[in-house]
Parts: C-alpha cells; structure tokens; sequence
C-alpha cells in the first residue's frame, strides 16, 4: 500500500547537511502510522514525530536545537488509522502507530473481529486524548437514534479503521447491519464531500474535535450533528466498554451552537515489543519534555489534551501492557509502583 509520508524538514535537513556527523552517529528511523490528512491523528502524529526526532548533526536542545532521541528521525504517514496501523506494527511494517483503545484491546487479545487472530507485539506508550465519535448529517437533517439510519445511505468509515468496527456494532444493536443499508467505505475527507453533494444521508467518523474536515463542511455547506441521550450513550458502553459517554462543545463547528453528547475512546501511541527498552524510554521522555509541549500546546487544538498527567487514563486495566521502556519512564516519574 502506498502512504502518503510527511518528513518534517528539520529533522531531514539536519540528517543531510551534516553528512559528517551522520556517518558517526547513523541515523535511526522510525515510521508512526497515523490517519487520513482530513483527521487528527495525521496532525498529532506528525507534532509527535516532530517532537521525539533529533537527527545526527542537529543542533542540541540546549542551543534551541530539537530536543528528541539523539540519532532518531521520526516519521509520520499517513494510512487507514486504527486497525491498520496495529496490524502494521504486529508485522514490523511500522515501529508506532495511533489508535483506539477497544480496538487495540481486541486485536491485542484476539478477541471479537480479530477473535483467533491476537497480535501479541502490541505495547503501549501512552494515552494521548479522548477520540469523539461524530454522527455527520445535512445542515437541518436529524435523526432520533441509530435505527433511523436503516435504508439511508451511510458512510461508515474506511475498511481498516477502529471506526468502522465499532460502528457496525453500535448500528447492529439498533438493528441496522449492511443488508439494510447502503454504506460506503470512505475516508473523513471522502465522507465529507459526499454528503455536501448530496450523496450521503449521513457518515461516522471518531477522531478528536475540531475535525479539518467537518470545520470545512461546517463553513461551507452547513452540517448538522447527532447529540445522543443518556440512556443511548450506556447502552453502547454496555456493548463496547471502552466508549465511555463524552461531549462535543458547542461553537467547535460552525452553526453546531449546542453541545453535543456522544460515545467517546481514548486514543493511544502504540509500539511493538520488539523496540528497545532504551529507545522507548528516550521516545516516552522526548514525548513528555518541555519542547514536545510546546508543540503539542501550538499545533491542533487537540494536543493541548495531549498531558502527561492522563498518560496512563485508561491504559492501567485495559489488558494491553505498556512497553518496558515506557513503563520504565512513569516508575522514574512517579506515576507507577
């Protein structure tokens, strides 16, 4: 599969002017699979590979260099997210990858989609910020709960993706399944274009606010987005724990005044078990330093909820371990036993 790759020009252009110093100390790449450039996973994977990346020759942190890995380029591309990303990172295609939570539990586990099928080399990092899942419809349109999205034609995100997985079975549980529906695989931007030109009635996507694609939508076309109750928020909590009932704030998208409640899971920075401890360790600390904040604090607007104090929110429990490195990173912190 072809990955569109952003190399971020500091890290490279360190790497290329000081061939010198290069030879010394050989460069170390590491490819983070993110999500589609209309999501977020693609901006806050490439804040993240910015920030861990310090490449041979850069100039030292203290100089107002990059303050990341010492010898380490760190590369964001972009790919069908969630599922995807961790069956990359099980096989060795990608050293780290976002995804969600209950996706990552499952395909860890080998349980439900993936029952059979564990991917044991699935370590944790950190938990990054909770991942909303918007319901899309027309500017005006609504609908009184996932069963009115039988025989409408909906997008239910791209094959490959945590979304679409645990779309399908929100929409089972209101008795909704692809044969009494027309559904299209497509991705956050695809999604989006498809329902201004009036060829989607509606289309998931989970992703942390604001959404590029759906900020486009909002101030062009007009949007319109599905608040859930209560009592339909605990009844997908039941069906996948890991989403836990969240709030998209009014005035995030245009003409989307109110807030809206809605499912929510925690994104997290997944590694493979096969990485160095002493890699880790120096990734998780280059996440968490002074210059990664600062990036994370001036880059999308999510990556201000990107805080070491909710690193570990949900990652303790979920049944999938933290790698050695990074555990080794929260014991010197004082945030683990």
């Amino acid at each position: 599969m072809k990955y569109q790759r952003s190399l971020f020009a500091a890290a490279l252009g360190g790497a290329l002017m000081v061939a010198g110093v290069a030879e010394a100390q050989s460069p170390t790449f590491f490819r983070i699979g993110t999500g589609g450039a209309g999501g977020t996973y693609f901006p806050i994977g490439g804040t993240i590979a910015n920030g861990i990346s310090a490449p041979p020759g850069a100039r030292p942190c203290e100089e107002g260099g990059q303050c990341g890995v010492p010898g380490l380029i760190a590369i964001a591309q972009s790919t069908t997210a969630s599922v995807f990303n961790n069956a990359a990172v099980q096989n060795g295609e990608l050293e780290a990858g976002l995804a969600a939570a209950d996706v990552t539990r499952s395909m860890f586990l080998g349980e439900g989609k993936f029952e059979g099928r564990p991917h044991p080399k699935l370590r944790i990092v950190a938990n990054l910020y909770p991942e909303d899942l918007h319901l899309v419809l027309p500017r005006g349109e609504s609908v009184n709960d996932l069963g009115d999205l039988a025989g409408k034609r909906v997008g239910i995100a791209q094959a490959g993706s945590g979304t679409q997985v645990v779309v399908l079975q929100m929409l089972e549980a209101w008795g909704v399944t692809r044969d009494n529906m027309d559904e299209a695989e497509l991705n956050n931007a695809q999604s989006a274009e498809r329902l201004a030109d009036g060829q989607l009635d509606a289309y998931f996507y989970a992703a942390g606010w604001p959404v590029a694609a759906m900020v486009q939508l909002s101030s062009t076309r007009g949007m319109s987005l599905h608040s859930f109750t209560e009592e339909d928020l605990k009844k997908i909590n039941e069906i996948i724990p890991a989403y836990i009932p969240s709030k998209i704030p009014g005035g995030v998208y245009e003409g989307v005044d109110n807030d809206v409640l809605t499912p929510a899971v925690s994104a997290l920075f997944v590694v493979s078990s096969d990485l160095d401890e002493e890699l880790v360790y120096g990734i998780t600390k280059a996440l968490w330093n002074d210059n990664t904040r600062r990036l994370l604090d001036s880059g999308h607007a999510k990556g201000k909820q990107i805080r070491l104090e909710t690193a570990l929110d949900g990652v303790i429990g979920l049944g999938v371990p933290l790698h050695a490195g990074a555990e080794r990173f929260y014991k010197e912190a004082g945030m683990l036993q």
